[in-house]
């Protein structure tokens, strides 16, 4: 089994560009970048900095327009569209802002959905989600609906289910844009309990300082470039995120 600390995220000279009309955008500008295992990295930039476009480049939601990304050593940016809804549904687990439960079914059959996809047996995922949900602090709300619980809740609803899938890489897009400041930093102090607890790697964006500094390192972005990367207080117990920032 990789060790933590080895490189699970490479980039190299990592570009994306979309036409507009007969205009270009430049999404991403050559990004090089590395992520050890076991990490928790913030990448934080504005609205329209590239943020989004490296998240979804790395959870294979988007195939680059040029350069190399590399995910436990698998060249993504040579994969087929079949290829990578194999790895978004096997290796991948994703966090959003809007919790994206499902209202009909209870927190337990939320977190078990993702599993029926890989053929688990009844049985099996329900015993896996159990099994999160309870490390989560839910094991008496198995049974309760989304508008049943709080913000907070379904957040750790949301976190279980990406969890269940014993994913490789965990991605959590703007994962508290629907909290208040109090749940909000409850909910990444949770991150860090569970990035430790289960030894996952996890990149979240963000445009909040204040937030990104629960990470272990944060990635600035803009521009579609990186910009600086600082690591926090939580660094020194953490493996370390590398960067080659690119030439203007």
């Amino acid at each position: 089994m990789p060790a933590v600390g080895e490189p699970l995220v490479q980039t190299r000279d990592l570009s994306k560009i979309f036409r507009v009309g007969d205009s270009r955008v430049v999404a991403l500008n050559r990004v090089n970048l590395t992520i050890p295992r076991g990490s928790f990295t913030a990448v934080v930039g504005t609205s329209g900095s590239g943020k989004s476009t490296l998240l979804n480049m790395l959870g294979g939601l988007e195939k680059p327009t040029a350069g190399e990304v590399f995910v436990a050593g698998q060249p993504l940016h040579r994969f087929s569209e079949s290829q990578l809804v194999t790895y978004r549904r096997e290796q991948v687990g994703f966090i959003f802002q809007s919790f994206n439960l499902l209202p009909q079914l209870t927190a337990l059959d939320n977190v078990a959905l993702p599993l029926s996809f890989r053929g688990i047996p009844k049985r099996t995922r329900q015993a896996r989600a159990r099994a999160v949900l309870a490390q989560l602090g839910l094991a008496g709300h198995l049974h309760h609906k989304p508008t049943q619980l709080s913000g907070g809740q379904q957040q750790r609803v949301g976190i279980a289910r990406a969890l269940a899938v014993q994913p490789t890489l965990v991605f959590a897009d703007e994962p508290t844009g629907n909290l208040d400041s109090r749940t909000s930093e409850e909910t990444l102090t949770l991150f860090r309990a569970v990035i430790r607890r289960f030894q996952q790697t996890w990149i979240m964006v963000t445009h909040d300082r204040h937030l990104a500094s629960f990470a272990d390192t944060i990635v600035s972005i803009g521009d579609g470039r990186i910009t600086d990367i600082t690591q926090t207080e939580h660094a020194q117990t953490a493996p370390a995120v590398a960067t080659q920032k690119v030439a203007p």
